[in-house]
């Protein structure tokens, strides 16, 4: 008996363009990190709120790097809690949502943590986890699947 061919996957740069639609409708550029576990956004002025319903995230997103043009007040229900070790060794305790991503023509639901970025070059992080069984990485290509920067409603 022949084994099913197993249907290749996408290929993506160590940087991409990410739509968070349930956040923004402003593309974030991302940095793919496969050392990373858990994927990342920068969230300004970060408060959690207790609900009878569970714990709910309030944030601003700023997609635009070095901007405020579009940026967006959020509020999120939290999924849970996560402590994460920084790429400096500090460990942090995060809140983590659950949202959709969208990459090109793909769409999947991740788990995404909430931090203060400002130190970082990029707005958002994708871990491996959110790209594990669905994407191959090439280190030395950017925006393989995003090939330009997407047009935003100034």
């Amino acid at each position: 008996m022949a084994r099913s061919a197993k249907k290749a996957k996408p290929v993506i740069g160590w940087r991409e363009w990410i739509l968070v639609p349930e956040l923004s409708g402003v593309p974030i550029k991302a940095k793919i990190d496969t050392g990373a576990r858990t994927s990342a956004l920068h969230a300004f002025g970060l408060t959690v709120e207790e609900r009878e319903s569970g714990p709910w995230a309030h944030f601003e997103v700023h997609p635009t790097q070095r901007s405020l043009a579009h940026r967006s007040r959020v509020s999120h229900p939290i999924h849970a809690f996560r402590s994460v070790r920084s790429s400096t060794g500090h460990a942090e305790r995060r809140p983590v949502i659950r949202t959709v991503m969208e990459i090109a023509d793909h769409r999947y639901r991740i788990d995404l943590t909430l931090t203060s970025r400002d130190e970082m070059g990029f707005r958002m992080l994708l871990g491996r986890a959110a790209i594990r069984r669905r994407f191959m990485v090439d280190p030395g290509a950017s925006f393989l699947l995003t090939k330009s920067v997407p047009k935003t409603e100034e």
